[in-house]
Order: structure tokens, then sequence, then C-alpha cells
């Protein structure tokens, strides 16, 4: 894998006024993000077959290799004629039909002035004819299409060759994550298959003696795994390859074995837990003993406490490092975290360099007050009302009450300088669907 050089004290050493104690959203972001900005030239390239590519990040623009459609043909079921047939506006027009030509078909006969041909939608134009008019509006005479000319106008109905496709022009970008629409326009160039960024390869564990998964008994004062499963539903959506390592203990030696044998596998680690300051939090100084890893406090709500950085690759060169993110403990911060740094990082890892977590705006049904010199994200749900779409904040924030990211729709972005919005104000709002999705 190719070396990527950028280290974080490195970029930590340009920035003025930084205070690891006092991060800024914004803040926190850019540091991740120029920190990810060149890893995707490390991963390389695969080819893989259509029915693989949703999802996947192109790795080169894609070029139009022909015309499509390859030739004008009918946009709809009808008779094909040509418009300088028709003499005047509002008059009953009869024209011989000549044949029928249906899609993969083609006729070589040419069509003059008073004629028609019978034509199903997708078959080629034949020559002359540069109007199609739905078969709805014709009436059958004796072989002749009978039907009132202001029916239709020039040139409609009819699909112009390369409408859709310019042979030579850009079809999509280097970058570009790969949708079911994508996938359809590479098929209708003739392609089988298309080079791809390799998939990014992440893992993740919990942290915590407390911590027990779905399966086991539960014994008193102990709690089941909710995180490892919200951050592989989360992870399985993008494109990468997922290995669970588990729960680990909180004990120095046990979760310094557990990021060794992750960042021998892996690009990067995810891990929930442990970055408070409490005496059991020990995921933070272990981190640190094998990387070059920062500790924040960030100015946000939930999710205030979060490590990134980098750790050495065991029996690696020294400049092969795996990234690393330490989220925080609770259900809904690891939620929140990983869609505003985690997501972001990863879309720029794997090289989908147009990823950006969409904002849209609407109104607030009630008003709401904050604490200002931070960020919240409040947990909402979009509300109709008298054909206008509002949002609605939950009441219960708590960021252990995870049920309440089951029942929202959205995320609310209450800004970090503001401390008042009255009902009525427009709020950000990062749809989930759009953040769990391509985001694109």
């Amino acid at each position: 894998m190719t070396e990527v050089n950028k280290s974080i004290d490195h970029i930590i050493s340009c920035l003025s006024g930084y205070d690891p104690d006092s991060m800024s959203v914004s803040g926190a972001l850019d540091i991740i993000l120029e920190l990810t900005r060149e890893y995707c030239k490390s991963l390389g390239s695969e080819f893989v077959p259509l029915t693989d590519a949703p999802g996947r990040v192109l790795f080169n623009d894609l070029i139009s290799t022909l015309d499509v459609p390859a030739q004008d043909n009918a946009a709809m079921d009808g008779y094909a004629f040509a418009y300088k047939s028709l003499r005047q506006e509002n008059e009953t027009v009869k024209l011989k039909i000549r044949g029928n030509v249906s899609a993969g078909e083609v006729m070589s006969d040419e069509i003059i002035l008073g004629e028609c041909v019978k034509i199903m939608t997708g078959a080629k134009m034949p020559n002359m004819c540069d109007t199609v008019i739905p078969q709805e509006f014709v009436s059958i005479s004796n072989g002749m299409a009978c039907f009132t000319s202001n029916f239709v106008k020039e040139g409609d109905n009819r699909r112009m060759k390369g409408e859709d496709l310019k042979f030579g022009n850009p079809v999509l970008q280097r970058g570009k994550l790969l949708s079911a629409a994508d996938v359809g326009l590479v098929a209708s160039l003739g392609v089988p298959e298309i080079e791809v960024y390799k998939k990014l390869r992440v893992g993740f564990f919990s942290t915590g003696n407390e911590i027990r998964s779905p399966g086991q008994e539960l014994e008193e004062g102990c709690i089941y795994d909710s995180n490892r499963y919200t951050m592989s539903a989360m992870l399985n959506r993008l494109p990468v390859d997922v290995i669970d390592f588990g729960v680990a203990a909180d004990n120095p030696r046990i979760l310094e074995e557990f990021f060794q044998n992750a960042a021998s596998k892996v690009d990067l680690i995810v891990t929930s837990g442990g970055v408070s300051v409490g005496e059991s939090d020990f995921t933070k100084q272990v981190m640190k003993s094998l990387g070059s890893v920062e500790f924040w406090k960030i100015a946000m709500r939930p999710g205030r406490p979060m490590a990134v950085g980098k750790i050495k690759k065991p029996n690696e060169a020294d400049s092969m490092q795996t990234m690393v993110f330490g989220l925080p403990g609770n259900p809904v911060a690891v939620m929140v975290t990983f869609f505003i740094f985690v997501l972001p990082a990863i879309r720029q890892m794997v090289g989908n360099t147009r990823y950006l977590n969409k904002k849209l705006k609407f109104p607030l049904i009630t008003s709401i007050k904050k604490k200002k010199g931070r960020t919240e994200f409040r947990r909402g749900s979009l509300v109709s009302m008298n054909g206008d779409i509002f949002v609605k904040v939950q009441e219960n924030q708590g960021s252990g009450i995870l049920r309440s990211m089951s029942e929202a729709d959205c995320l609310v972005i209450l800004e970090h300088d503001e401390q008042t919005y009255e009902a009525g104000d427009k709020v950000s709002v990062l749809i989930f669907d759009g953040l769990q999705e391509s985001g694109e």
C-alpha cells in the first residue's frame, strides 16, 4: 500500500489557536478531512462487474464511447411522418400507412410527404420522418391514419441520436459513488465491468467490562452491546470491508492486544467507549502509546469526548499506519459522531471526493433554547402541516436513549454561536436516509 505521509501532528502545528479542550465541530472536521485527504491514493483500483458496482466509487472519469441512443427513435407508440405533410393548423389530416416498424427493426423504404408508418417505442425513425403522433390520437380508415393537426407539433415524440449520451463527452466523474442510475448509464454504453477504488478495510470494537453481546447471559450491572451493531449497520452500507473484533475489557494489556491485532488487518479502526476521563477509561492512553493520537473535547452535544489519529501497524515499516477513531460510549453519541466525523472521513478515504453531508432547511414547530458556544444535534422528525414541511424536535434528547434515534428521521443542527430559535425559524437538518445512503 502506498505511503500516506500526512500526520495529525503536522496538521495541528499549522493551526493557530488550537485547543483540544474546546474544539468546534467545524474545526475538528477540517482536521479530519485534511488528515484523510490523500488516503484514497493508497487504495488502488479493481475492475468489478456492473452487478457489483452499486455503492462503489468510480476510479477514473468515464467517457462515452458511443451515442445513446445510437439513432433517432420513437419515444412512444404511434405513427411517424414528415411534419411538412401538414399544411395548416386544426386541419383533419389523412396519411397513407406504408407499414409497421418495431424496436430492433429498420425500414429501408423512403417515406414521402402524405405517408406515415406505424412505429413502436424505441424503433428507429424511418428516413424523412421527424415527428410521431401518439396512436391514441389517430383513427384508421381505409388504410389511412386520420388525426387533427393541432394534436402534434414538429419533432414531437422523437428521441434524437446522442440525446442521452454523446460520443466523446464525459458521462461520470472520478470519485462518483455509483448509484443504480449510474450503473444503468454504464450499461447503456455496452460496458460489462468498471474500474472502481478497492474497498477500505475497517475494523471496530466496543470497550467496557460491563458490555455483553446479544445471546450472552446478562449479569447484574451489565448491559447488552448496541454500539457494535449500530456501527456494523452503518459501515455495511459503505464501500468498505468490515471486521467485527468484538468487545475489549477495560484493561490496558487487553486493549493494546485488540488495537495491535486490528491495526495489522485493517486501514481504519473505530471504537466506542473509554475516551472519557474515568479511572477505567484506558482506551485513549493505549491509543496514544501506539501512535500519534489527539484527544478532543468537542463543543457539541451529544458526543463531547473523541479521539482521532493514527497508530503503527505491527511488523510493518514505520510509515505504514492505521487510522483510528475513538468514539464516546453513549449509544446516541456514537451514532452522531459517526455521522458527523467518521462518515465524511471514510467517504474521502475511499475516493468519494464529491461527498458532503447535505443539509436541508426546514422551519421549527416550536421554539428552542440551547447553550451558546457549542453545536447541538437534536433528534427530530419531519411533519407535514397544511402542505408545508416542518421539523419537530423530540422531547427526550438523552445521549443514552437509542430509541429516540430509531423514532427520529433526521438530526436538527443547532449552530455553535446561536442560543435561541423561535417557532418558524429555519434550521439545518440532516436527513437520516441521506446520511446512511450515498450522501450524494
